[in-house]
């Protein structure tokens, strides 16, 4: 009798022993099986991600000459034609995504948005951050004022005392804080000609760019003007930002090069003709 137990006991040991190591091996195996998933996605290129979604999701401000909205709410400008041409160049949809300029990089790197498109001055930050193209525009950061008051402020000592609206993260932002001027950070550059012609603000610093469109006679702010260059020595240059690593920007880069002529079409029929630098 005691045999017969003993042998029972072992008889069901070996069972459980079994039944554990098929478990551990099932685990193991679905556990290979998540990591080489894994792998493969990590190891998709930016270039597959995105045509493989079948979209192109443009980071953007409301920036004109660049990117903004014509009267039946389609997004157009210099920035938004290019991108659309270079989209169906790759294949796929253009979606452009108004973002706060202040968190690019993080919409960027959380994939909400493939690349940031938008009058992007290449900074040393930004630089560093994304996988940015070649310069496309050059660009300067100058002061808006009310043109009643224009003839006050044609010095950038002029301006010290004045109390300036920059929109966050910019280089206009960026400008005025290393001159040590008083200001305040707002979300966009257009809301910052907002608070100067309400009278909140004494003055904007702005991309000369928007500031040759959107200021001025036959402009939404013919009250105001611009008047100096905050960094006309040092100049800036914009460019376009991907994801870092993504050779997207060199796709973009040989895009561009191929189509000077666009470039140059495009440039003339939103007036910045002049600050196009040739590919």
């Amino acid at each position: 009798m005691k045999k017969r137990l003993l042998a029972l006991v072992l008889c069901l040991a070996m069972m459980f022993s079994l039944a554990a190591c098929g478990s551990k091996e099932e685990s193991t195996d679905a556990s290979s099986e998540e990591t080489a998933a894994e792998e493969t996605t990590t190891d998709q290129s930016d270039l597959d991600y995105v045509t493989e979604k079948g979209t192109l999701v443009v980071g953007i401000t409301d920036f004109e000459p660049m990117d903004y909205k014509d009267e039946s709410g389609e997004w157009i400008g210099f920035d938004a034609d290019l991108a659309k041409a270079f989209a169906e160049d790759l294949g796929v949809e253009v979606e452009f995504v108004e973002i706060n300029w202040d968190n690019k990089v993080l919409e960027l790197d959380g994939k909400t948005i493939d690349c940031v498109w938008n009058g992007m001055t290449l900074t040393d930050e930004v630089t560093s951050a994304m996988e940015c193209s070649n310069a496309y525009c050059n660009n300067m950061q100058v002061a808006v004022v009310k043109a009643a008051d224009a003839d006050k402020y044609q010095t950038i000592e002029s301006l010290a005392d004045l109390s300036f609206a920059v929109e966050s993260g910019s280089a206009g932002m960026a400008a005025v804080e290393g001159l040590g001027y008083a200001f305040t950070e707002v979300t966009a550059q257009a809301d910052a000609l907002m608070e100067v012609s309400a009278g909140t603000s004494d003055a904007a610093v702005i991309d000369s760019l928007m500031a040759g469109a959107m200021v001025g006679e036959g402009t939404s702010y013919e009250d105001l003007t611009y008047t100096v260059a905050l960094n006309e020595e040092e100049g800036e240059e914009y460019g376009v930002g991907f994801r870092k690593g993504s050779e997207l920007a060199q796709k973009l880069n040989d895009f561009l090069a191929a189509n000077n002529d666009l470039i140059k079409d495009l440039a003339e029929k939103y007036g910045i003709q002049a600050a196009v630098i040739e590919q």
